[in-house]
């Protein structure tokens, strides 16, 4: 049987503090569409957590929250600039360019998924012509794609360069707790200058839900009818909002994050491979080639190649140290 314990960190349940929630949540009636005590509530935790005022949504995927808030920063003959193997430029079917009408994706290169400062500068400082998409976004991931942290002073500097351009600025937090866990702040994602930020539930140990915290307030103008118009306004919002409240009143997100950010640096200790990227949240990506590869599948252990080329094995909320050294044994039988 195969072991799907280090595909992805979405391929764990959901955390208990998360499914405790949505039962609470499932009593009694409530308004639709969000107009409900349970979403107000989990909006207010969201706002205490990043010490902001934002407007708060709830959607279904991560691939739904990126693509509505990149449609929302750039008009349809603009560019968003984004690293290279961000998942909004490589895994979500274009579907930036569809909810945008047709924006396009300006790809930037950068070590371990964090966008090169000296590449951004190049692609803004690029003459206007009207045969092009210009950049009118700039769009982060953290944690990266490579399982990379930005510094606050890194993305200032990116943000600084975007804004002075007159550009929005889009923050893809599918792995946000992870970033935190590992150091970042989240309290210095709105004083960077961030417009959107996504911050990912499904990742985090909840069932699929994804958070749009909006700090550019004129961008919520008419938001709930966007939601609406791309099937992201259900009508039981409460139970897309009620895993937030279960994870956020008591920390248990952080909790979790900090445990598959450990799980990481205990597989990346034991590994027998070369490491492809610096491990600083809860993915180790190796080095191995095709005939390893197929060994590791054939002794019933699934794991993704990815677009470097590298191996990727993800921790989540719920990977236990036995299964980590389960897999470091695999590991270093098949080296």
């Amino acid at each position: 049987m195969t072991r799907y314990d280090f595909v992805s960190d979405n391929t764990a349940g959901a955390a208990p503090e998360a499914m405790q929630a949505v039962l609470e949540a499932n009593a009694g009636y409530a308004a639709s569409y969000g107009a409900d005590t349970v979403t107000a509530q989990a909006a207010d935790l969201i706002r205490q957590l990043l010490d902001a005022d934002a407007e708060v949504r709830f959607v279904a995927s991560g691939t739904a929250a990126n693509a509505i808030a990149l449609a929302a920063l750039c008009k349809p003959f603009e560019a968003v600039l984004a690293h290279e193997h961000a998942h909004a430029a490589t895994d979500e079917t274009g579907a930036p360019g569809f909810f945008g009408h047709g924006l396009g994706m300006t790809p930037l290169p950068g070590a371990d998924g964090k966008i090169d400062a000296a590449a951004m500068a190049a692609a803004l400082a690029e003459p206007e012509n009207g045969h092009v998409q210009s950049p009118g976004a700039l769009s982060l991931t953290n944690a990266t794609e490579y399982g990379g942290v930005y510094s606050t002073q890194a993305m200032a500097g990116l943000i600084g360069a975007a804004k002075a351009t007159g550009g929005g600025v889009h923050l893809d937090g599918a792995r946000i707790f992870n970033a935190a866990a590992a150091g970042f702040d989240l309290v210095a994602i709105r004083p960077l200058g961030v417009d959107i930020l996504v911050i990912g539930g499904t990742k985090a140990g909840m069932p699929p839900t994804e958070a749009l915290a909006i700090f550019d307030r004129r961008l919520a103008r008419r938001l709930d009818a966007r939601l609406k118009q791309s099937g992201q306004l259900p009508s039981k919002g409460r139970f897309y909002a009620a895993p937030f409240i279960g994870m956020l009143r008591e920390g248990a997100v952080l909790r979790h994050a900090a445990h598959a950010n450990a799980m990481a640096q205990r597989l990346a200790a034991q590994m027998p491979f070369k490491l492809a990227h610096p491990v600083e949240a809860n993915g180790v990506f190796v080095e191995m080639d095709e005939a390893t590869y197929q060994r590791l599948t054939a002794a019933g252990w699934a794991a993704n190649r990815v677009f470097d080329n590298s191996v990727r094995f993800m921790c989540s909320w719920a990977t236990t140290a036995e299964s980590v050294d389960s897999l470091a044994e695999a590991l270093a039988a098949i080296a």
